[in-house]
Order: structure tokens, then C-alpha cells, then sequence
């Protein structure tokens, strides 16, 4: 598929999708919306790809909305308002949801809507010197599409502070609430990233899988009969897998899984 908006790379298994509008510091409107929806829909379902890198063109990682879909939005209706939402919060559901790992690679700053594209990534690394911000407040809106993925990345306290001060803030601050998993200067992105890849590509591609859906699925569910049925039913269907089975039996006789190859 060509893209207007994306660069796509495929290479041993692994997809790098780059947000590629670097002149609007890779503000996304309506067609960047469409294609990382399609793009992620696409790559999810791609029995060849075992992980995803999240990345992008240029000094700044994504700035949120583009200013004139802005423009374009303040003429709207309040349907079309909606709408118009309503493709946005499916874009992260869909990423948020995508059976692949997702790695967001973040080598600049990284606002607004651009917090929402990495909170539904699951894993993120970030160059020392970026900056992150939740600006809606100043704009007179609030983040609410991005909400859900953002206050399950950096906690609903540090939501609270920043969704209402809109404050500017760095790199070490995000990793210390949460928000980043790994901090990297930035000739060490690339090593870092590539480092968390190697990890996941040595496990079971549907163990995996399913222990994403596990988090997804199992984290604040209430601790009741049959949150605890339905964690024993998991493990049971994975020890049943043909990659569970060949797992514990490489385990069992000293030599690699099957997956490795």
C-alpha cells in the first residue's frame, strides 16, 4: 500500500512505521487518521511481522493536530464534531489493540494527540532531550480521546497535574511517571530500540500475543471468581498450544524453540 503520510520498512520480521509529514512536525489530520488505522489493521494481521516500531521523520516526534484540520473542525457541526472524533479514538483503539508488539521510537518532542499515539503504543523509548506536553487546556479543549491510553501510561495522578496545567515537560520527568520506558541520547535511539526488539522476537510469537491481550484484558478487572476462572483458562489454552508445548519441551531438553529456528 503507498501512504501520503507514512513510510513503511519491513525487514526480518520487524515493521518500522515512520510518521513521514516532518515539515508540520508530523501533525496528523484526517488522512494521516486513515492510513495508521489501515496501516496497523494491515500489519496486525501480517503472520510475518513479530513487532512494530512507531517512529518519525524529523526534530519533532508529532505535535499533535494539524492546524489547518483545526481550522477545518471549527466550522464543523457538532456531528461532524463527533464523527470526526470518532476516527480518532478508532486510530488508537486500533493500535492500542494490535495483536503485534508496538514500540514507539520517539526522537523529539511529542504533544498532545502525539502523547495518544505513543500511550497506545506498548512499549516506549524516547530520546533524553524530548519534551512532552498535554496542551489542550490551553487551546480551551480538553484530551479526551487520547484520555484512556494516556492515564494507563503515566497513572491517573500525573493525568491529573498535567492534564490541567498543560505544563511542558521533559524527557526524565515522563520516564519517572511511567509515561517512557527507556530514555536513550540520541546516537543511542536506534541501539536501544533494536535492543527491545531482539527481546521480543526470542519469545513465543503467540505467547506474546496473548500476554498483551492478558494486560488488556486482565488489568483492573476486579479480583473475583471469575477473574480467576478466566486466568486459568488461559494458562490451560497456552500449555495446550502447539508453542507452549514446544516451549517447555526446548526448555526440558536444553536447546532452542522451534521459533528461533
Amino acid at each position: 500500500m503507498t501512504y501520503q503520510t507514512l513510510e513503511l520498512q519491513k525487514e526480518q520480521g520487524m515493521a518500522t512505521l515512520t510518521l513521514n509529514r516532518p515539515d508540520v512536525r508530523n501533525a496528523f489530520n484526517e488522512t494521516m487518521i486513515a492510513e495508521l488505522t489501515q496501516a496497523f489493521r494491515v500489519l496486525g494481521g501480517d503472520v510475518g511481522i513479530r513487532a512494530v516500531v512507531l517512529a518519525a521523520r524529523g526534530p519533532a516526534f508529532c505535535a499533535g493536530a494539524d492546524l489547518n484540520w483545526m481550522k477545518k473542525m471549527a466550522s464543523y457541526t457538532h456531528e461532524e464534531n463527533r464523527a470526526d472524533a470518532a476516527q480518532l479514538a478508532e486510530m488508537l483503539r486500533t493500535i492500542y489493540a494490535c495483536p503485534k508488539p508496538v514500540v514507539a521510537k520517539v526522537q523529539g518532542d511529542c504533544y498532545a494527540g502525539g502523547m495518544g499515539l505513543v500511550a497506545a503504543c506498548d512499549i516506549t523509548v524516547a530520546m533524553d532531550a524530548a519534551h512532552f506536553c498535554l496542551s489542550e487546556v490551553k487551546l480551551g479543549l480538553i484530551p479526551a480521546t487520547i484520555s484512556p491510553y494516556v492515564i494507563k501510561a503515566m497513572g491517573e495522578n500525573a493525568a491529573r497535574r498535567y492534564f490541567l496545567t498543560a505544563e511542558r515537560f521533559s524527557a526524565q520527568e515522563a520516564h519517572r511517571i511511567g509515561f517512557v520506558h527507556a530514555l536513550a541520547p540520541a546516537d543511542g535511539l536506534d541501539e536501544t530500540v533494536a535492543g527491545i526488539l531482539k527481546t521480543l522476537v526470542a519469545n513465543s510469537p503467540n505467547a506474546v500475543k496473548e500476554a498483551k491481550r492478558l494486560v488488556r484484558e486482565i488489568g483492573g478487572a476486579p479480583l473475583d471468581d471469575e477473574l480467576i476462572a478466566d486466568t486459568a483458562q488461559r494458562i490451560a489454552d497456552i500449555r495446550a498450544s502447539e508453542e507452549g508445548k514446544e516451549g517447555v519441551r526446548a526448555f526440558l531438553e536444553k536447546r532452542k524453540p522451534g521459533w528461533l529456528g
